[in-house]
C-alpha cells in the first residue's frame, strides 16, 4: 500500500494544473494569477497540484509581516487531490514544495492562504502542515446562484453597473442568496526569522471552535465531534522543526521537462 512518502512533487504546466484542478477542486474554478505550479505524482501519475501566486490585494496582505518586500511572498491560491492519494499526502507535499521554493527562490520568506470556512473546511491541512493561524472572519461575499453556481460578490461587482449598483445587490434581487460562513487566514514562515516581524497576532486553533467556525469537508463540525466520528487532523509538524533533506520524494525539473520560472525579487 502506496504512503505519502511514495508521492513525487515536481513543477509542472499551468495548463496542467488548472486541467487538474477544474476537474477535482470542490469549486471547480482556477485563479488567474497563479504563477508557481508544483504536481504531486503517484505511480507516475498526477492525482493533485499545488498553485502559488500574487494576492489579488497584494498591498493589503504584504503588511502581514513588516518589512516584506512586494515579491517576497506568496499566495497558496489552490490546492487539489485526488482521493487516491494516501493520507498525509497534503502535509507531505506542502513541506516538500515549500523546501522547493526556499531552494530555489530564497527571496520567498513566507505564504499566505485562505481556508474557505463556508463550502470546504477550516484548514486541517494548513494546521497539520506547520502554518499559523492569523484570522477567523465571517464571510458574507459569496452568493449562491439561481443556477446552482457559487460566486464570490467581488466578481460582479468590478465594473459597478453604469447606474451605480452594485452587480451583487442586482443578483440578489434575481434569486442569488448569500451563503454564510468563515474565512480562515493562515500563514507558513518559510523563513522562520519572519515570524517575528508579524503584525498581526497568532490565533489558538481554539478560536475556530469558539467562533463555530469549524468545518470538514463541507460539514459544520467542532474539534469533539471530529473526535468523536474519527476524522482526525494529520499529524501537525512543529513550526521550530528543521526543513527534511530533499530525497526520493523529489522530481528534479529535469526529468520532468519542466523548468522552475523565474520569481525574480524586486529591486
Amino acid at each position: 500500500m502506496a504512503t505519502a512518502k511514495d508521492l513525487h512533487v515536481a513543477p509542472i504546466s499551468s495548463h496542467d494544473a488548472r486541467e487538474l484542478v477544474r476537474r477535482i477542486h470542490y469549486s471547480g474554478k482556477v485563479t488567474s494569477n497563479s504563477q508557481l505550479h508544483f504536481g504531486v505524482f503517484l505511480n507516475g501519475k498526477l492525482e493533485g497540484a499545488m498553485q502559488f501566486g500574487p494576492s489579488l490585494d497584494k498591498r493589503k496582505i504584504q503588511g502581514l509581516v513588516s518589512g516584506t518586500g512586494w515579491n517576497d511572498f506568496l499566495e497558496l491560491n489552490r490546492i487539489a487531490f485526488s482521493d487516491k492519494l494516501p493520507r498525509n499526502s497534503e502535509s507531505r507535499a506542502l513541506g516538500v514544495a515549500f523546501r522547493l521554493i526556499r531552494k530555489h527562490y530564497p527571496h520567498i520568506e513566507w505564504v499566505v492562504s485562505f481556508a474557505d470556512g463556508t463550502q470546504c473546511g477550516d484548514g486541517t491541512i494548513y494546521r497539520a502542515s506547520g502554518f499559523v493561524l492569523t484570522s477567523v472572519k465571517k464571510n458574507t461575499t459569496m452568493l449562491l446562484m439561481p443556477n446552482g453556481e457559487v460566486v464570490a460578490d467581488k466578481t460582479l461587482n468590478n465594473p459597478v453597473c453604469k447606474n451605480g449598483r452594485s452587480g451583487s445587490s442586482i443578483a440578489k434581487e434575481n434569486g442569488a442568496k448569500s451563503l454564510l460562513g468563515f474565512q480562515l487566514r493562515y500563514i507558513y514562515f518559510i523563513n522562520p526569522q519572519a515570524r517575528e516581524r508579524l503584525t498581526v497576532p497568532i490565533l489558538p486553533f481554539s478560536k475556530i471552535d469558539e467562533m463555530g467556525a469549524g468545518m470538514y469537508k463541507g460539514e459544520k463540525i467542532t474539534r469533539v465531534k471530529q473526535a468523536m466520528t474519527g476524522v482526525q487532523p494529520e499529524q501537525r509538524r512543529s513550526d521550530t522543526d528543521p526543513p527534511a533533506p530533499l530525497s526520493s520524494n523529489v522530481v528534479s525539473s529535469e526529468q520532468t521537462g519542466k523548468p522552475f520560472i523565474s520569481l525574480k525579487k524586486a529591486a
